[in-house]
């Protein structure tokens, strides 16, 4: 019985793209929080499990991102030199104030709780023009045929990239949730990378010019204009946030929706429970949100020396890694079985879409996409099953958590 509790404590605390931690990074989490609760990396980072420690470093003004400064001493020097690099560099996602506060202030008003609210008949259609479209096969792969379709589309048109340009789009791989993984990336990766990052800017730019002839009602028609009305936004910096919102507006989206159907039909009492009780849904995404989160990471830098981090210190400089997935799990907040999947759970305030300044800018359209999406597929498809809800095909991604696909028959 000795052997394989003496392997597992010999095995690193935190080794995130392992195949094991990616398949369930949840017992890990409960042991770093246990053992370790503000751990260090090999590579000098410190990790934060705890939930009082995350929900702190993410609203705190003495954390930052100060990407530039991190990257550069992760890789050397020269790595600003690499378009992808230089790319982010320009993300809001990335950037401290002032710029952040600027950047931010141009893109905010696309996502106001009112303009999100009156998408919902909008989404619905699509959502119900994907499911016409494979419910006379019996079959679809849950993630291409049916979550992915959904952000895409919509995301496509807040940004006005015009309806026969979008095929790309759908057929994009989703290949990009590496970059932000906390593990350094190789000379191929990086080289991948920045061969996506050149297209994108190249597409990009092609669209721009054209909204600059023809604007419409979009978010790159508005931002075009920004940029014209006295430089309130360079090119450079109009690309990388386009591409940032491209990017984070469907990718976290499509795993909230996989990994919450994944969840359900991994607990029949749960997802019997929400068919019979609609009015759960709400409730329910907060619990999907909490219990597998799409984004299981986020970052910030001490911008000072913090003196007592969970009984550490943070010198100035480093970086702390808050761990979402594993704060959303803390006994300490959710005392009544947190590994458990509960849709009727009260009180769950997941930090899934981050905190403070950085806190998600489509948080509200991520949730009504899903409810629609998942309350829509019960509803049309009711005798669905995943094929195989057991060993599911994750992506080999830490940060960004979601399964490549989903195959499931009706």
């Amino acid at each position: 019985m000795n052997e394989p509790v003496q392997s597992v404590a010999s095995d690193p605390l935190f080794n995130p793209l392992a195949p094991d931690f990616i398949r369930n990074p949840y017992p890990h989490y409960d042991r770093l929080r246990a053992i370790d609760p503000i751990h260090v990396t090999p590579f000098g980072q410190f990790v934060a499990s705890r939930h009082a420690e995350v929900s702190l470093v993410m609203r705190d003004k003495r954390f930052g991102k100060d990407f530039v400064e991190r990257t550069s001493r992760r890789y050397g020097p020269d790595i600003m030199k690499e378009p992808v690099f230089r790319s982010m560099a320009h993300w809001m996602l990335q950037a401290d104030p002032p710029d952040h506060t600027r950047l931010r202030g141009l893109v905010v008003k696309a996502f106001t709780a009112r303009r999100v609210e009156d998408m919902r008949p909008r989404i619905q259609e699509i959502v119900d023009q994907t499911i016409d479209t494979v419910i006379g096969r019996g079959q679809m792969d849950l993630i291409e045929d049916f979550a992915f379709r959904l952000p895409v589309t919509i995301i496509c048109e807040m940004l006005g990239i015009p309806e026969d340009h979008r095929e790309v789009f759908y057929k994009s791989s989703r290949e990009g949730g590496r970059l932000l993984d906390p593990v350094p990336m190789t000379p191929e990766e990086i080289a991948k990378a920045n061969a996506a990052t050149t297209m994108a800017q190249m597409y990009f730019q092609q669209l721009f010019e054209l909204r600059r002839k023809s604007p419409g009602d979009d978010l790159i028609s508005q931002l075009v204009q920004a940029e014209e009305d006295g430089n309130k936004l360079t090119n450079e910096e109009l690309t990388a946030n386009i591409i940032l919102l491209f990017g984070a507006g469907h990718e976290t989206t499509v795993n909230l929706i996989g990994n919450g159907l994944l969840a359900l039909h991994r607990n029949p009492d749960q997802l019997a429970l929400l068919k019979a009780r609609p009015d759960l849904m709400t409730g329910a995404i907060e619990e999907f949100l909490r219990y597998d989160s799409s984004v299981q990471m986020t970052g910030r830098v001490a911008l000072e020396e913090i003196d007592d981090l969970g009984g550490k210190t943070i010198p100035k400089g480093e970086t702390v890694l808050c761990l979402l997935g594993s704060a959303n799990h803390d006994p300490a907040v959710y005392p009544d079985h947190p590994e458990r999947l509960d849709i009727a759970r009260p009180n769950v305030r997941p930090l899934s879409f981050g905190g403070g300044i950085h806190f998600c800018l489509g948080a509200q359209l991520a949730r009504i996409e899903a409810e629609i999406a998942i309350a829509t597929l019960l509803r049309r498809l009711p005798d669905l099953r995943i094929d195989d809800v057991e060993n599911p095909e994750w992506r080999p991604t830490f940060v960004l958590r979601g399964l490549r696909r989903l195959p499931a028959s009706w």
